[in-house]
């Protein structure tokens, strides 16, 4: 039978594990092997995807990719009791011994007089981990305030780099989090890229102590690469508090690393881990073990593979400078960018072709399941002699009761909407809001002030126009945003850091995989109803660049609060008793047309499935107010380095075409402006919507700075509401009404949209948009036309 077919609670062990490629391989990756006794514990609200219980962590995927795994139930053993039996068996003394310090025992200490990386040397540390391991508040431990953000080139991740505190010769970069060295996503190749071809000195990889048995296969994977390194075993405050406990030592001597237990969150065995990292790059003491083969065991015919391949491409490796049992265990699993980075000839590709299928033959398994085995066979072993794990952790009983009511068949979806709809009230309509109004005071007063200063100075007219003009009223109109995308970007941080984003992903997967997407989509297109920005920038966290590119082009169309004084001002003028019922039409139809352009995009520019949806489901955990904090002040100096000089920018462009004529000199009516040259040369675009006026041309201009400019201009240049019912219909109201709300979003998401995807992507954007808004509101004027000719 397969994994799709398990019955809910149904324990079964893996016989054969499905499917091809980069899928394939990130599934054994993830434990999910031949041998393996995987537990169904439920399904989504919707029936897919389905949640499993597989080496003491929860897994999703979808069941069309559980189909390809094959189950039996009944040879499901007691290993499990066995390695609880082993464990109680280890001696209490032993599994607490103190920690050995710097050269004890003399396994990772050289002579105080060798000196391999020359003193003054820069020592670069690569802080690799899975995620959801503490590895940023590691990150922060170690860094303190001395970091910044910085992208990898061509790849729209983010990584953090800084000085460890007290020791200016250090770099710390903080790699994206991943599971595995294989090359199944942006994240992974990136962190693989960075430790092979910039070489750090030093390796720290941070570990989940109470998820040990899944956090070690990325170990085994770094031990290869054959670089300094030190294990940070962390949250063992929660490890002893459940009752369980890691022999160190043992670890230790069993790995060929330094081991050190530590709690990121509690800033416990930071100052040693230091230490030790220090020292192991300073001494470049590798690691002392790589091979973790048992030769006289089933995986024999393994460990003679990987030899074998190994003095067959000894020579390659080094001239690509790839370590020898890295490429040799690469080669074996079928990584093409390896075999390309050898450059192998044709008859040696051949030998290690011939040395795998042997290997096969007599392992029993194919060549990626065997590598995957070996690892996780080692793990087991590691485990059972050093770790001792409590039943079940009090984080663990709390996730699962907590999960039974938001992730239940019943209560799911209106747990989801009544979460998001507090977060977006206290968001829009209390906390962010009202700081909001503070600063529209604050920066009204300035304003004020600064005006009154220039006037009793006579500052020169031009010069009074750019300032309060062209800054205060353009700059000023965006920046009372910041608060509202503080806040929200602080309840989000706050979801995400629990754990409850994970929740949303996996029961909104199946609703969102109809339009070509993966669940991971849902919450930036739910942040956009709040501000396009903050739900375009919340679009890094998916893990395809299809994916991503797909929300980005569909985030836009769910109608952002700067829209509401629009449609506001428009539904009270032409439409005051169907005010409630058209706004509420309107949010649906930016719905539906994101709905519409996902399915059509989804059938021409992004051909296929959305990616597969493999994740981790962490426990829930209390947020780190330190690291939410932090996350905010990233956030909010993100939006104004980035955004905040595009904006200044447009400011004066757009102050500079309304002050001025054709001639350069300064206008008393704007309708002499180049602006009004401008939009009376694009009017006649408009006139078959209902709306060619210029003034109305000049407001849609000034909308692409900030949408609320839409209204105030229309104030100015209009004058009263009366003059505007002589020049607009209610049927060219209406139409105005979906253009505001379909065409492009203000400048300063048009630059957010410039930083994720680039130039090309964010101009495609804004055309395909305003195509779109131009035609909906052709379709919605004629048909108006067509029912009043009735």
């Amino acid at each position: 039978m397969t994994l799709k077919d398990l019955e809910i609670g149904k324990t079964a062990v893996v016989t054969v594990v499905g499917g091809e490629g980069a899928l394939r391989q990130h599934f054994l990756d993830m434990g999910v092997i031949p041998g393996v006794s995987v537990t169904v514990v439920k399904l989504a609200p919707m029936g897919d995807p389905m949640e499993l219980r597989i080496h003491g962590y929860e897994l999703t995927l979808r069941l069309a990719d559980a189909e390809k795994i094959l189950i039996d139930e009944s040879s499901v053993t007691k290993s499990d009791d066995k390695r609880e039996k082993n464990t109680k068996n280890i001696s209490k003394e032993n599994a607490v011994t103190e920690h050995p310090g710097l050269g004890e025992g003399g396994r990772f200490h050289q002579k105080a007089d060798e000196h391999p990386v020359p003193k003054g040397t820069v020592l670069t540390f690569a802080l690799a981990g899975n995620q959801n391991c503490g590895k940023t508040t590691l990150f922060n431990q170690l860094t303190g305030s001395n970091q910044h953000v910085g992208n990898f080139p061509g790849v729209t991740v983010d990584s953090k780099n800084g000085q460890i505190r007290n020791h200016p010769d250090t770099l710390v970069t903080d790699l994206p989090g991943i599971y595995s060295m294989s090359p199944y996503s942006s994240e992974e190749i990136v962190t693989r890229e960075f430790i092979i071809k910039q070489k750090p000195t030093g390796i720290i990889n941070i570990v989940d102590a109470t998820n040990i048995e899944r956090n070690l296969y990325l170990t085994m994977q770094l031990l290869e690469l054959d670089v300094p390194m030190v294990l940070a075993l962390n949250m063992m405050d929660e490890m002893r508090g459940n009752g369980g406990s890691v022999r160190i030592n043992k670890l230790e001597s069993m790995l060929g690393i330094p081991v050190v237990p530590i709690s990121a969150a509690k800033n416990e065995g930071i100052t040693e881990l230091i230490n030790h990292a220090i020292h192991v790059a300073q001494y470049q003491e590798k690691p002392s073990r790589q091979d973790f083969c048992d030769e006289n065991s089933h995986n024999g015919a393994v460990h003679r593979c990987l030899h074998a391949i190994m003095h067959l491409i000894e020579d390659h490796a080094v001239r690509a400078g790839i370590p020898v049992r890295f490429a040799a265990s690469k080669l074996v699993e079928g990584d093409q960018l390896v075999e390309q980075a050898l450059n192998l000839e044709q008859n040696e590709k051949e030998m290690i072709e011939h040395i795998i299928v042997q290997m096969e033959e007599e392992r029993g398994l194919d060549r990626a399941a065997s590598i995957a085995d070996i690892r996780f066979s080692f793990i087991q072993k590691l485990c059972d002699q050093t770790v001792i794990k409590p039943g079940e952790s009090k984080e663990h009983e709390r996730s699962r009761k907590i999960d039974a009511v938001l992730t239940g068949r019943y209560t799911a979806l209106p747990m989801f909407a009544a979460i998001m709809a507090l977060v977006f009230w206290l968001t829009f309509g209390v906390i962010g809001a009202g700081l909001q109004n503070v600063m529209e005071i604050g920066i009204d007063w300035l304003t004020q002030k600064t005006d009154a200063v220039m006037t009793l100075w006579q500052v020169n007219d031009v010069l009074h126009s750019l300032v309060i003009d062209g800054i205060f009223n353009g700059v000023g109109s965006v920046l009372s945003f910041l608060p509202i995308i503080v806040t929200l970007f602080l309840f989000l941080s706050l979801l995400e850091d629990s754990g409850y984003m994970a929740r949303v992903a996996f029961v909104m997967d199946k609703p969102l995989r109809k339009i070509g997407l993966s669940g991971r989509s849902i919450v930036p297109m739910l942040v956009g109803f709040g501000c396009t920005v903050p739900g375009v920038m919340a679009t890094r966290t998916l893990p395809s660049a299809r994916d991503r590119k797909m929300t980005i082009m569909l985030t836009p169309f769910m109608s952002c609060t700067a829209k509401l004084p629009i449609y506001g001002f428009f539904t009270s003028v032409f439409f005051p008793k169907q005010s409630g019922f058209i706004m509420i039409g309107l949010y649906f139809l930016g719905i539906a047309m994101g709905i519409l352009t996902a399915v059509i995009s989804r059938k021409t520019m992004f051909h296929g499935e959305a990616v597969p949806f493999v994740m981790e489901l962490p426990n829930y955990r209390l947020p780190g107010a330190k690291n939410v904090l932090q996350l905010m002040w990233d956030k909010a100096k993100d939006f104004l380095q980035r955004a905040f000089t595009v904006i200044f920018m447009a400011s004066l462009v757009i102050w500079f075409l309304q002050t001025f004529g054709l001639h350069l000199s300064m206008v008393a009516d704007s309708k002499d402006s180049i602006l009004a040259a401008v939009a009376g040369a694009i009017a006649p675009i408009f006139a078959p919507l209902g709306f060619g006026d210029w003034r109305i041309c000049t407001s849609l201009i000034a909308g692409f700075m900030a949408k609320e400019s839409v209204v105030s201009t229309l104030s100015v240049l209009f004058g009263s509401t009366k003059t505007l019912l002589e020049v607009l219909s209610p049927l060219s109201a209406a139409s105005l009404l979906v253009f505001c709300l379909l065409y492009t979003p203000c400048i300063a998401a048009i630059s957010s949209i410039k930083r994720e995807l680039g130039t090309k992507w964010a101009v495609g954007i804004v055309l395909f948009q305003c195509a779109v808004a131009w035609v909906v509101a052709f379709v919605v004027h004629l048909i108006g036309m067509a029912i009043l000719a009735l």
